[in-house]
């Protein structure tokens, strides 16, 4: 079993959890469900919107309850690694969070992102509802019409189905281990291949 640049990172700073699922907002509070392979990675982005509550690393689209780090970095689970994101829609739309998503992704590479491959590294939009449904596949054929890249977009869009958050040491780890992050981040070829992509920001 080979594991990935990311797995074998993340392993070397696992620490002990007690696993729970995330739980859904209340009140005026909407939650949506990205999958973009590094779960550190997609944090981010996300975090610095306003109107963004919180962002929740984590794992779905899989068949084992209440998987580990382990498990899914290993590929036999079917989760990918995700991020769930509670917004208020009232100061940050759907739509919006879709452009963010898009930019942050590589929708052109199946089961990989960047330097991570495997089914636990495909790129996903999980939607909540019939409105996601629809504004996530308007936005993925908008952008099949505009796209600044040569290549199909084979990015899924999928019902969402149980999300279980990560490890403790998982969530914001670009906070908490910016030197490691920033090193893995720029070993992987992310930002490189972001720039390649969509152009420089």
């Amino acid at each position: 079993m080979r594991l990935s640049f990311h797995a074998i990172v993340g392993l070397l700073a696992l620490a002990a959890w007690v696993p729970s699922a995330a739980e859904e907002p209340s009140g005026n509070r909407s939650v949506a469900t990205f999958a973009g392979g590094c779960f550190w990675c997609m944090e981010p982005p996300f975090d610095k919107l306003e109107g963004v509550v919180s962002t929740t690393s984590g794992y779905t689209g899989g068949t084992v309850t209440n998987p580990t780090y382990k498990e899914v970095s290993a590929g036999g689970t079917g989760h990918a690694e995700a991020i769930q994101i509670v917004y208020d829609p009232s100061r940050v739309t759907y739509d919006r969070l879709l452009e963010v998503f898009w930019r942050n992704i590589d929708p052109t590479t199946a089961d990989r992102q960047f330097c991570d491959r495997g089914t636990q590294y495909r790129s996903a939009i999980f939607y909540h509802d019939e409105a996601q449904r629809a504004a996530a596949e308007a936005s993925k054929k908008a952008l099949e019409t505009s796209k600044p890249f040569e290549g199909p977009i084979v990015t899924e869009i999928t019902e969402a189905g149980p999300f279980y958050e990560a490890e403790e040491y998982h969530q914001d780890y670009y906070k908490k281990n910016p030197i490691r992050y920033k090193y893995y981040r720029f070993s992987c070829g992310r930002d490189q291949r972001l720039d390649e992509l969509w152009g420089t920001k």
